[in-house]
């Protein structure tokens, strides 16, 4: 009898075990999407789909998809891009079809190895680029984005926005493509949602409108002898400072000027590429071997938790001091570089390895210290 009640029990146990993995959406019981995150530090309260996912992102500014896919980006009701491939990271130039495809050629740098982070500056300067960038700091929950902080845009910010966009009275969208003196004007749609936006908390003064001329110049003056103010009493000059105060609140497009707009870009992509590049290690730092040995040697390219993919002919390096060691062949195939010694006991050079991941436009640089011994 405990037999066959040991045989109903694992009957209805392996029975869960199967509910459970076709509840995880397959036979296998897997999860087989991808983490993707926009910018290096982040940007939060975006709400993104693909073609599969639907959903807002995180404070990192992750999000999840499948290989494949693209994005279509919002801020509340507000379009911000669409159709950008989902990847690893993203950033704003990827949201962009010119300025993707512009990446795709590399310049190339004083040692004549490809850097992708030249051509990323050569960018930076694009009008719509730029607009979108400084609306979307200006939708940070503070006014200056603090170091090693992403953008976080609260779900506050975002029902004030869709509030304006609904707004008879108010632009239904923003047009990044105009020029900056257009896109910074007062009446401009950016600056127009901007100004129905409080970036304080609910029931901050600041919140309030502002005093009217015509309330301002109706209100008592202050007394001179402060035993004779009534503090049930707002005058004249109280309204005229709250006034000022409202105003001075409000944020617009030239809080965050087109130079900070860039020097944020700018580190944001920088992250990206360390991100990346930490994923990535040589199977060797540091070599030394006799100046006998001319041998060829094979240092290879290794990636953490993963097997290594290099884009077609993405491998290239160099010797600092050919005199001493030389590199003799590369292969993106083996993800490997081939040297030989060809210096005198004492010396010294370092192979700069440079390579491209495959599915992404940037180059990933590390270096292997080579010391000529006896």
């Amino acid at each position: 009898m405990e037999l066959v009640h040991l045989r109903r029990l694992l009957l209805l146990l392996s029975t869960a075990l199967m509910l459970s993995a076709c509840s995880d959406g397959g036979g296998s019981g897997s999860d087989d999407t991808h983490t993707g995150q926009i910018q290096s530090h982040g940007i939060s309260g975006l709400t993104y789909q693909t073609a599969s996912q639907k959903s807002t992102t995180d404070a990192q500014g992750k999000f999840r998809y499948y290989a494949g896919e693209t994005l279509s980006l919002k801020v509340g009701a507000l379009l911000i891009a669409e159709n950008v491939p989902a990847k690893e990271f993203v950033s704003f130039l990827d949201f962009q079809p010119e300025l993707r495809e512009a990446l795709k050629t590399s310049k190339v740098d004083s040692q004549n190895l490809k850097d992708h982070a030249l051509t990323e500056s050569t960018l930076l300067n694009n009008q719509e680029l730029l607009n979108r960038t400084r609306f979307l700091m200006a939708l940070n929950w503070t006014e200056v984005i603090q170091d090693d902080d992403g953008i976080e845009i609260l779900p506050r910010v975002i029902d004030q926005l869709n509030a304006a966009l609904s707004d008879p009275g108010r632009p239904s969208n923003v047009d990044f493509t105009i020029p900056s003196a257009e896109f910074e004007a007062p009446e401009s749609a950016a600056n127009q949602l901007l100004a129905a936006i409080c970036f304080h908390e609910i029931g901050d003064q600041l919140c309030d409108q502002p005093p009217t001329l015509a309330d301002i110049e109706s209100a008592p003056e202050r007394p001179e002898n402060d035993d004779d103010i009534d503090p049930s009493i707002s005058y004249k000059q109280d309204l005229q400072s709250l006034r000022e105060r409202i105003l001075q609140s409000v944020r617009s497009i030239e809080d965050i000027d087109a130079q900070g707009a860039k020097e944020y870009l700018a580190t944001e992509l920088s992250g990206i590429t360390n991100a990346i590049s930490r994923q990535y290690y040589l199977s060797d730092h540091v070599a030394s071997h006799p100046a006998s040995d001319t041998a060829l040697k094979t240092i290879t390219i290794k990636k953490v938790g993963g097997n290594i993919a290099i884009t077609k002919n993405g491998v290239e390096a160099i010797s600092t001091r050919p005199q001493d060691v030389a590199v003799h062949s590369w292969s993106w195939q083996e993800a490997g570089v081939e040297y030989f010694v060809d210096g005198d006991a004492g010396g010294e050079s370092e192979i700069l390895i440079n390579f491209k991941p495959e599915n992404d436009y940037r180059w990933i640089r590390k270096s292997l210290r080579v010391l000529i011994t006896e």
